[in-house]
């Protein structure tokens, strides 16, 4: 589908992250859409590294881009050398997704490196090419305020929220300084749809579920998960912000969700009734203190500054996801 009336072919388009989960889709958007754009991925491709926690420093994934025929990039972020090879390409659009994004690393010094420094680089990179700036921020900025989540009001509670927070102040001010810059950071909410499954246990639970009911176990859930709510946003409506973020009315960050929290119930039910089971429920006591009960995000602003519209309902958005979910059960991750 086509967003808005930017026409993008013949232009030269950054995304970051590009083999991961969102920055990925944006590449295949453009590759369908625009064929005659020149499209650059900028990744660091998935290591065998891994934090603390257990989980992998990197997501990004080779299979996430067969079919790919623009132009790769591998390199680090946090490099000068690596990011000095994108000085062979001047940029009309950056979409700026890469960052470390898992919200249970600690690591409060490499994620501000990752998340933060090299935000300062890229822009200045978009303000000597005269590029649109588009870039991942999170609603994890907002911490456990209760809902609405409104932009303006937040509370990060752990590294990678607070690296995000930042990158949104930089933004503010850099766009202050550069008027005639068009830069605009999305806080995505829960994002779920295809090729999300590298990003392993920091997965959607629309596919975490879904593959513990096709191995015949009952959904896993903590207690009370009808009243654990979220504002789940599939992955089309999210390359949508994307496009539109690209002509705003004004600069500044916007919420990207439905504005309609569902239950964590709701996608077990939704995804037995697509699968043609009836498992039932396995409960578990909830192990996390200060646990987020309640997402919404308020995306008044978003629709008028961008004429974002959420379009894909949790139902339509499980079942079309459905034939993706059956052909990855049981995949390598390698």
């Amino acid at each position: 589908m086509i967003y808005n009336d930017i026409d993008f072919n013949q232009k030269t388009i950054l995304i970051t992250g590009g083999a991961g989960f969102i920055g990925s889709n944006l590449v295949f958007y453009f590759q369908q859409h625009y064929p005659n754009s020149h499209i650059v991925v900028f990744d660091c491709f998935r290591s065998e590294a891994t934090f603390a926690n257990g989980n992998l420093q990197s997501f990004g994934h080779y299979k996430n881009l067969i079919g790919f025929t623009g132009d790769v990039v591998c390199g680090n972020i946090n490099s000068k050398v690596d990011l000095a090879l994108l000085n062979d390409y001047e940029f009309d659009f950056i979409f700026h997704q890469a960052a470390i994004s898992d919200t249970r690393v600690y690591d409060q010094e490499i994620i501000m490196q990752t998340n933060v420094n090299s935000f300062y680089d890229l822009l200045n990179k978009a303000k000597k090419d005269n590029a649109v700036m588009v870039y991942a921020s999170s609603a994890a900025t907002y911490g456990s305020l209760p809902s609405p989540q409104t932009v303006g009001q937040e509370n990060p509670e752990n590294p990678y929220g607070f690296s995000k927070y930042m990158m949104d102040q930089i933004a503010y001010r850099f766009a202050d300084e550069h008027p005639e810059m068009t830069i605009v950071g999305l806080k995505f909410f829960n994002v779920y749809g295809p090729r999300e499954y590298y990003k392993a246990k920091t997965s959607s639970m629309v596919i975490q579920l879904g593959h513990q009911i096709l191995a015949g176990k009952a959904p896993k859930l903590f207690e009370n998960s009808k009243q654990i709510l979220r504002d789940f946003i599939n992955i089309e409506d999210v390359v949508q912000a994307n496009i539109k973020a690209c002509n705003p009315q004004q600069n500044g960050t916007y919420n990207v969700g439905t504005g309609s929290p569902r239950s964590f119930q709701d996608i077990a039910d939704i995804l037995q009734k697509e699968l043609n089971t009836n498992l039932g429920t396995d409960y578990i006591s909830n192990p996390y203190d200060g646990y987020q009960m309640h997402t919404q995000a308020d995306i008044s602003t978003s629709k008028t500054n961008l004429g974002f519209e959420p379009k894909i309902s949790l139902e339509a958005g499980i079942k079309a996801y459905i034939p993706e979910i059956k052909r990855l059960y049981g995949a390598e991750l390698l």
